[in-house]
């Protein structure tokens, strides 16, 4: 559904990326140690970063020039780096800051908390108070609740207990069962490819591979990162 083609972009004078290619795919997994262009990849995909060359196409439409919010309004979402949520708000009411005013907003609430049983056990807590894990678990409810076609995440394990870090790679893996493509940044390799039909690793905002996912390939992408 999402197709980005011969990407190049940067802040300013730095380019950070260098001619990137990246299949479409149910789940396409972006992979590359810090610093190799992954988040500014996804932020281009969202329109946060504008390619200074390149073609970035959804769903068959050349969307380059469109601003975040056009993309949202045609089915992308983002969850950014980082356990974002309103800390403040409940996480009902985070969740509820999105559903209000779509037709089906307490049925798409419904389905999330069922999602995330965390979530719906501390509905009433502040997210502020929830543990990192949780707080990510929020931010990808809160972006499903758009209903998107396209699911971009930017390391939605990191940093998190490995209890939680399993339910979140078990709801990536059924995401292409509910027709949500994903487009993936992810530390955790092994995971990554099993998950991906495609995958791409970067370095220093170049493609250095590309091949179709699956746990076969993982020992290839280890030594081509040389982890």
């Amino acid at each position: 559904m999402l197709e980005l083609t011969d990407i190049e972009a940067g802040y300013g004078r730095t380019q950070v990326l260098h001619g990137v290619t990246v299949p479409t795919g149910k789940v396409v997994a972006v992979l590359g140690h810090n610093g190799a262009g992954k988040t500014t990849l996804l932020r281009v995909a969202i329109g946060l970063v504008k390619p200074t060359r390149g073609r970035v196409v959804f769903d068959g439409e050349d969307i380059a020039s469109l601003p975040p919010n056009k993309r949202v309004a045609r089915g992308m979402a983002y969850v950014p780096q980082g356990q974002q949520a309103f800390g403040q708000l409940t996480a009902l009411e985070n969740l509820q800051l999105v559903a209000d005013g779509r037709r089906r907003g307490k049925a798409l609430i419904d389905a999330q908390l069922a999602r995330f049983p965390a979530l719906e056990k501390f509905a009433t807590r502040k997210a502020g108070l929830l543990s990192g894990g949780q707080r990510q678990q929020l931010a990808i409810a809160r972006a499903l609740i758009t209903e998107p076609k396209l699911l971009i995440l930017d390391e939605p394990t990191e940093g998190i207990q490995p209890t939680i870090v399993a339910e979140i790679e078990q709801t990536i893996m059924q995401l292409s069962d509910e027709g949500i493509d994903v487009l993936l940044v992810e530390q955790h390799i092994g995971f990554a490819l099993e998950a991906a039909e495609h995958y791409v690793v970067l370095a220093s905002g170049f493609v250095t591979q590309t091949d179709s996912g699956g746990s076969a390939a993982t020992s290839t992408v280890r030594a081509a990162m040389a982890i």
